[in-house]
């Protein structure tokens, strides 16, 4: 929670016009986050795996925290650019890390099985995050401007960083050398063939979050005032939370259950009404509940000891396959979203059945 009660999450966009960038300018910081995050996704889980998963959690809050602060010292490209730079690197720490260290730490305790329901738990606050954030957002500029915001997103994603050292770190055997590591996660994900269809359905399922940037513009597309936009488009990220929660929990066909949401999406991209975003809304709730089930079933299929590695290669090709997501939006808007989104449902069934047992209870079973 205190990871995402970012109040410059939804201000940072108007910083940077504010301080006078143009759009383009705007644009290549955006590439340098991306650019980041694609170069240090792999080798970060490498670093986690290789030294310590949770001081890896701990250092992203810190790296966050930092980009934020030199936003509100030194506003101008520069300083965004540099900014962001931290944030990606920050990002790339805490990707895999962060499931790594909770699903070993299930295991070691003999409650494996669990993960899936906890790792739910953890997105569905995540997103739950977004309200806070949005209203602090709000208090806070009316206060302070964006300076206020700034610092406050400082001392949130400090305060994350402090509670991430009582996270309890499961010892591991004597790792090897950090290219050793490295190796033994891509190996793993390159050669065994269920590892790499999960890491494939995780990372296209992954990279469908893209479609979250466009809940507002889909909203004022359909005729929503601007006014009511944030209200309007509220039903969603609860909807995401509510079906990231039970994401370990029901016993659903995924595959089936991420196609029927894709319909959904499309029958209410072709209506173009207001009242389609309850559609969207059930969609995304579907749409998260699947991600946690993939999520979950990927855990359960690594058995090296590079387990933020090969997380972090399924992290790697969302951020590649995002792309995908941003070019369907361009051409075709939410119809088109919606038939990228069935690409992975095709995968679903293959990618997660034949679970072991210890996951049968809590994912749905092996067809689930």
């Amino acid at each position: 929670m205190l990871a995402d009660t970012v109040p410059i999450y939804p201000l940072y966009a108007l910083l940077f016009v504010a301080t006078g960038l143009s759009d383009a300018e705007v644009s290549a910081l955006f590439a340098i986050w991306s650019t980041v995050a694609v170069v240090a996704e792999v080798p970060f889980g490498a670093f986690a795996d290789r030294f310590s998963r949770k001081w890896s959690v701990v250092a992203a809050g810190v790296c966050q925290a930092a980009g934020y602060a030199l936003w509100t010292v030194l506003p101008g490209f520069t300083g965004f650019a540099v900014g962001f730079v931290l944030w990606g690197v920050g990002g790339a720490m805490s990707s895999g890390a962060l499931e790594a260290l909770l699903h070993d730490g299930l295991a070691a305790v003999g409650a494996r099985s669990h993960f899936g329901v906890v790792i739910g738990r953890v997105t569905a606050v995540g997103l739950l995050a977004q309200i806070p954030a949005a209203l602090l957002a709000t208090v806070l500029f009316d206060a302070g401007g964006f300076a206020l915001a700034g610092w406050v997103s400082v001392g949130t994603c400090l305060a994350a960083a402090l509670v991430a050292t009582r996270l309890p770190e499961t010892p591991r055997p004597e790792p090897e050398s950090y290219l050793a590591t490295l190796r033994s996660g891509l190996s793993e994900t390159a050669r065994t063939p269920d590892v790499r269809l999960a890491v494939l359905v995780v990372a296209m399922l992954a990279a469908i979050d893209a479609f979250e940037e466009y809940f507002p513009l889909v909203a004022h597309d359909w005729r929503v005032p601007v006014a009511l936009v944030p209200l309007a488009t509220l039903s969603i990220p609860l909807a995401g939370a509510a079906g990231a929660a039970l994401g370990g929990v029901v016993r659903l066909p995924p595959g089936v259950l991420l196609g029927g949401a894709a319909v959904l999406l499309a029958v209410a991209g072709f209506v173009g009404h207001p009242a389609g975003l309850a559609g969207v809304a059930v969609f995304y709730g579907a749409y998260r509940l699947v991600w946690v089930t993939a999520e979950a079933r990927l855990q359960e299929r690594i058995t090296g000891d590079a387990r933020a590695t090969v997380t972090s290669v399924a992290g790697l090709g969302s951020e590649v396959l995002s792309f995908a997501v941003y070019a369907a939006w361009v051409y075709g808007g939410v119809v088109a979203v919606s038939v990228l989104v069935l690409v992975p449902a095709l995968f679903l069934r293959r990618a997660l059945g034949r679970a072991r047992s210890a996951s049968v209870g809590q994912l749905g079973g092996p067809s689930g």
